[in-house]
């Protein structure tokens, strides 16, 4: 029996994740916004679309910022789209924002980067991308890329991109005008910029693989 809380701060879709991850076999997923139930799951999903600023303003409100820094690394948790974006310290969207701060780095803007001007790039990054798949400190591709081949494309929807600042942060790298880190993993947490829940088979085998992940 594997509970999963998606943590329902008012931002994206996060039916579409957690019908997602019934069909790959979650016995309970329960949307919430609630710390004690949050607190009782055995998993953690921080999905996110929309704007930092009303992200964070909402995940306050609602003391989900707290139980994320307390349970972080104490169970398995997987960031979506922003949800991975406000695991770092600070994003330049609005002006400039604080996250979490669960890791040290920013989010940018890819308007600023050179070659997306230069090329012509659109802005948001939407649409299907492919993943460069990052070892771990020991060699091996992490396991919730298991069964998922590496160069896998995964769908998109962003104008901001994650720098992290620690070393072998990143676990999945992409390419929009620069390579951009698109995972990211230490110890049980595990986040991803692209949506798993509008990626196909292989997004569906990485949800898959977290409900099974023992880190």
């Amino acid at each position: 029996m594997t509970s999963v809380a998606v943590l329902d701060y008012g931002m994206g879709n996060l039916h579409s994740v957690a019908k997602a991850l019934e069909k790959v076999g979650a016995s309970r997923v329960t949307v919430t916004d609630d710390p004690a139930i949050i607190r009782a799951a055995d998993r953690i999903v921080l999905p996110g679309q929309g704007a930092m600023r009303d992200c964070m303003a909402e995940m306050r409100a609602h003391g989900i910022d707290t139980a994320v820094r307390e349970l972080v690394g104490d169970k398995p948790l997987l960031g979506i789209c922003v949800g991975m974006q406000a695991l770092l310290a600070h994003s330049e969207e609005n002006g400039g924002i604080d996250g979490l701060g669960i890791h040290p780095g920013a989010v940018r803007f890819f308007s600023d980067v050179p070659a997306v001007r230069e090329q012509h790039l659109k802005v948001p990054h939407m649409g299907w991308n492919n993943v460069r798949q990052l070892p771990q400190a020991d060699g091996r591709p992490h396991p919730l890329w298991d069964g998922i081949a590496d160069g896998a494309r995964f769908y998109f929807v962003h104008s901001y991109y994650c720098v992290p600042e620690q070393p072998g942060l990143s676990a999945g790298e992409c390419e929009y005008g620069l390579p951009f880190s698109c995972a990211i993993a230490e110890g049980s947490m595990f986040a991803v910029q692209f949506h798993p829940e509008k990626s196909a088979k292989d997004g569906l085998r990485l949800l898959h693989n977290f409900l099974r992940w023992k880190p």
